[in-house]
């Protein structure tokens, strides 16, 4: 999956290791030695990456682009979607960092969920909001001195001029309108 998403000859790794600096009086004993436990329990989980040939793993936190971030928590999500049937899946922003030809793998990787899950996402790019099978505006207005959220369900041609929207800004073209039309069609 990350080969897919454009992150070739990658090695992913999650590490478990226990919780030895014990600073609080939450603690277990094992082989007599203090192990800190939580709400979460006493493991502590890292995951470490090496994202090109030849690099050594390295935490991910430390040492991945928001783009790379993204495109990993997809990949996680969706291996996690098939193995745990989950219904629903909820993508907030997946692309940040990608565009063009990742923004449209994504697309395709969101496209392929879809056919097990129902799939929301919130999105800026137009080659992944032209996957959609339906389209939504959420749009903020001030009323009685407060903001208020809306969201309106897109009909045909509303869906073509809002990812047109996303191509030109404001103020859409006959090109960006062209544009929408052939994506939306792939």
């Amino acid at each position: 999956m990350l080969s897919f998403l454009g992150i070739n000859d990658s090695n992913f790794e999650v590490k478990f290791d226990l919780d030895k600096n014990v600073l609080s009086e939450n603690y277990i004993l094992i082989n007599n030695e203090k192990i800190g436990i939580n709400n979460k329990g006493i493991d502590v989980v890292e995951f470490y990456i090496s994202t090109n040939l030849g690099e050594d793993l390295k935490p991910l936190a430390k040492t991945a682009s928001g783009g790379e971030i993204s495109r990993i928590m997809l990949s996680i999500k969706s291996v996690m979607a098939k193995t745990e049937k989950l219904p629903l899946l909820i993508f907030d922003e997946i692309d940040t960092g990608v565009s063009g030809r990742i923004a449209q793998k994504v697309g395709k990787v969101l496209k392929d969920l879809s056919k097990s899950h129902q799939i929301i996402s919130i999105t800026h790019l137009p080659q992944i909001a032209a996957f959609a099978d339906h389209h939504y505006s959420v749009q903020k207005l001030k009323s009685n001195k407060r903001v208020v959220s809306s969201i309106i369900k897109l009909e045909d041609e509303n869906r073509i001029e809002e990812i047109a929207k996303l191509l030109s800004g404001e103020e859409v073209t006959d090109a960006a309108l062209t544009s929408a039309k052939q994506l939306m069609n792939n």
